[in-house]
């Protein structure tokens, strides 16, 4: 495992599934059992309706990127040495989108509707981080 000196994310009773998932290799999203809406991020209440009945389910992990920049410059600890990435916003197949980096490929070649799908980075022995990578 590689040396991790980013931030990690605060795992909280709303997040835990989806970071005890992450570190599985499964990426999850919320479904709305009322109004049958995707969500992420997670949250214990339905962003559309306000329901409670909010359900986990596997996303398939594929998506395109909606939007991007590339980072050439970036002095904090854990980043600087990572210059120059890709910060996007990947639309999932579900309809959600979030906010990841793109890996493995050269952030030249990134492209708006580029197709991606889920990788996991393993930061600590507790948690996994999902970032995208090129289909194929």
């Amino acid at each position: 495992m590689p040396d991790w000196n980013k931030p990690l994310p605060t795992i909280s009773g709303e997040t835990k599934p989806y970071w005890d998932m992450c570190r599985r290799g499964q990426l999850l999203i919320q479904k709305c059992g009322r109004c049958d809406e995707y969500q992420f991020y997670p949250r214990g209440i339905c962003a559309n309706c306000w329901s409670e009945d909010i359900q986990w389910i596997a996303a398939s992990g594929k998506g395109t990127v909606w939007t991007f920049t590339v980072t050439y410059q970036n002095r904090t600890p854990g980043f600087a040495q990572e210059v120059p990435y890709v910060l996007a916003l990947v639309e999932l197949e579900e309809g959600v989108r979030m906010f990841t980096n793109i890996v493995e490929c050269d952030p030249q070649e990134v492209t708006i509707g580029m197709p991606v799908e889920v990788t996991f980075v393993q930061a600590t022995a507790e948690v996994s981080i999902p970032y995208f990578k090129p289909v194929g």
